[in-house]
């Protein structure tokens, strides 16, 4: 997504590290692409966790592709703000085109084609337009976002166990939302669903050790 803010810290090198130690022994053992997804509720470090695992693919030598769910939401961040405040029940899986996803993953699986088109939010814009992503020679695909722990075709689930409550510093710190009394009753909905997710991962990542729910 263009215009996302990435705040890095220690705590998304280790994370990144941790996932690393594992994904590492997967791709010894595969020839095909291996997908990694990052999950957890909103602020929890997903991006910035993704973006230092790409990192460490790189130095050791691995091709790395990142695709955010952010990318993949039936309408750009304003227009389903927008949607949520009329209905509230609108948040949830429902959102985003997973099936889509699903389908990008599938085509790099394959190694068939040269690129995929996939969607790309430009969040100052509010819309969705198309982009092209050549996928020659990628080893490791990373996808991020709350709700990919449920994708079908992934070698390495990671759930990162952080809830909204103890991640609000970090998101306001990168500016995504106001913090209102809307926006905790959709957080509060989003954990009841993420969170029922954390059974179905391979890799929990831990809280940072002075983090405390308020």
């Amino acid at each position: 997504m263009i215009g996302d803010k990435l705040l890095i810290t220690d705590y998304h090198r280790k994370s990144a590290a941790l996932i690393y130690e594992e994904l590492a022994e997967v791709l010894i053992k595969s020839k095909a692409p291996v997908v990694v997804t990052v999950a957890g509720e909103s602020g929890c470090g997903k991006s910035e966790t993704a973006a230092v695992l790409a990192e460490l693919c790189t130095g050791k030598g691995y091709r790395a592709l990142i695709l955010q769910q952010d990318d993949y939401f039936v309408y750009p961040p304003q227009t389903n703000h927008k949607k949520r405040l009329e209905d509230i029940s609108r948040v949830g899986p429902q959102e985003v085109k997973l099936d889509l996803i699903e389908h990008n993953i599938e085509d790099i699986k394959k190694s068939n084609k040269k690129v995929v088109s996939k969607p790309l939010v430009i969040f100052d814009q509010d819309r969705i337009t198309e982009e092209t992503v050549s996928i020659e020679d990628v080893n490791v695909v990373i996808v991020e976002g709350t709700y990919t722990t449920t994708l079908k075709n992934v070698d390495l689930k990671v759930f990162i166990n952080r809830d909204f409550r103890q991640t609000k510093k970090a998101r306001l710190e990168r500016s995504r939302d106001a913090s209102t009394d809307f926006l905790e009753k959709v957080l509060l909905i989003e954990h009841d669903i993420i969170s029922a997710h954390k059974k179905l991962a391979d890799i929990i990542i831990p809280p940072p050790v002075n983090e405390h729910n308020h």
